[in-house]
């Protein structure tokens, strides 16, 4: 995905696309306007539209110094390609003596690499999304017969021993161990957690459906397991969108019987949304708490504001913000809807108070997830530009390792059209913005803070902060 947006991002480069020959990316291909070759899942096809041949030979050497850059051996030099790369999980474990696999193929292919590290004793981050759930269950049946964990499926962010997977924020090292059913709503610990002083031993992501009444629960026992013996985790906290009831039970009373403190930040109605589970996590592990930063908008604030439009990349995130609007106001409509009579339909047309996760599978097949690719959001977010009922436009941007490296590069000068756009209209289009990580993330936290409030956003590091402060907005007319 990266590849493809640095090929993509030449001058004189319409559209390009990098790509394992998967059916869907050979549809992608011909809808680029090429006949699709005869490829497999297991060959690599390359598709670049570009306005000249210097363009396309600028592109071309784009790709293969990407390419390069991620050769057997990491160097870039071309160093690492005399041995041959192995050609299986099972191989490379063999051959490099790793403990963990990371798989990130195409969910319908995952499930095979996955079972074969698992095979060969290794345990098994899953950041591939769109894995049937059976797969999943089967995966972490073997898993448990044979004492390993399984991360995932769809597990978007983990870090093991200081060492980052997936879309995963730096941080310091520490007594906090997190087990998260979710990749941006444990990004959301990490970053108020360690932004308040405190470090983190392990990130142990299980997939957003294992706590489902399907999967059971199962990687979260596992790892909350693993956390009780590890000599350098003092306090655990699992985090997790709305749980199955049963499965929420089990998991209580597993953590009952742990012994070490236990935070559960299971989200739901009535229950104590991420900044405040941060809060209590900081404290329990004796440190001082003080409330997460924040960079309040250049803009005057004129009102009225109808109504709130959520554009988010975490599911998670989208979830809390959903949880705090509804409570003040009522349905919220949404793909990912807290009940199902709330529901968008297949345009996803905006009704009302409105949020979408644009980073749910249905949204991300053949496509890169919104946290590398702003594309989408900021499509909506002119859309709602034009709309006279927004009133409010919600984001989360979410840096870290795998993310996009200057996001606030894309967006700012999208909410500053967005913000025309309305004022064109004679109204205001209020922006808040959940700025997610650390002070010591690659995108550099207060850079991208200030650039966002400059456009004039209003810049919160905390998800339920932002959420509050769209309520505000709409409750009140205007903000100060």
């Amino acid at each position: 995905m990266q590849v493809s947006q640095a090929v993509q991002g030449e001058d004189g480069v319409g559209s390009a696309l990098v790509a394992m020959a998967t059916q869907l990316n050979l549809d992608l291909l011909a809808g680029m306007g090429f006949d699709p070759p005869a490829a497999s899942p297991n060959d690599l096809v390359v598709g670049v539209v570009a306005d000249d041949d210097g363009a396309l030979g600028r592109a071309l050497g784009r790709l293969e110094s990407a390419l390069a850059a991620r050769g057997p051996g990491g160097s870039g030099d071309g160093g690492g390609f005399d041995a041959a790369p192995p050609r299986s999980v099972g191989a490379a474990a063999r051959r490099d003596g790793a403990t963990i696999a990371f798989v990130s193929t195409p969910g319908a292919y995952a499930f095979v690499d996955a079972m074969d590290a698992l095979q060969h004793g290794l345990h098994v981050v899953v950041f591939s999304d769109n894995v049937p759930v059976e797969q999943e269950i089967r995966l972490k049946q073997e898993a448990a017969d044979r004492g390993l964990l399984v991360m995932g499926p769809d597990c978007g962010t983990a870090v093991v021993g200081g060492v980052g997977f997936g879309f995963a924020n730096v941080v310091r090292p520490g007594p906090v161990g997190v087990v998260a059913a979710s990749g941006t709503g444990a990004q959301q610990l990490l970053g108020l957690v360690d932004g308040a002083g405190v470090g983190i031993s392990h990130c142990l992501g299980v997939g957003g459906r294992d706590l489902t009444a399907e999967v059971g629960g199962a990687s979260t026992l596992a790892a909350l397991d693993l956390l009780a013996d590890d000599d350098a985790t003092e306090v655990i906290v699992v985090v997790s969108k709305p749980p199955a009831a049963d499965v929420a039970d089990t998991v209580r009373e597993r953590a009952e019987k742990l012994g070490k403190p236990v935070v559960l930040a299971l989200l739901g109605p009535g229950r104590p949304d991420l900044t405040a589970v941060a809060e209590t996590v900081v404290t329990t592990a004796g440190a001082t708490w003080a409330p997460p930063r924040s960079w309040p908008s250049t803009a005057p604030r004129t009102g009225p504001y109808p109504f709130v439009r959520g554009l988010y990349a975490g599911g998670t995130l989208c979830d809390e913000a959903m949880l705090l609007v509804s409570a003040a106001f009522g349905p919220v409509r949404s793909n990912i809807p807290l009940a199902s009579a709330w529901a968008l339909g297949p345009d996803l047309q905006a009704e009302g108070h409105t949020m979408i996760d644009f980073g749910d599978d249905s949204l991300t097949q053949g496509r890169p997830h919104p946290m590398i690719d702003n594309s989408l959001r900021i499509e909506r977010l002119l859309t709602e530009a034009r709309d006279p009922t927004c009133g409010v436009v919600l984001l989360d941007v979410v840096l870290g390792h795998g993310a996009h490296p200057d996001p606030a590069g894309e967006l700012a000068p999208a909410i500053v059209r967005a913000r025309n756009v309305a004022g064109a209209r004679g109204r205001d289009l209020a922006v808040v913005v959940a700025l997610i990580g650390t002070d010591t993330d690659p995108q550099r936290l207060d850079d991208q803070a200030r650039a966002l409030r400059d456009a004039g956003a209003s810049v919160q590091l905390s998800n339920a902060a932002a959420a509050r402060e769209a309520v505000a907005l709409v409750r009140d007319g205007a903000d100060g």
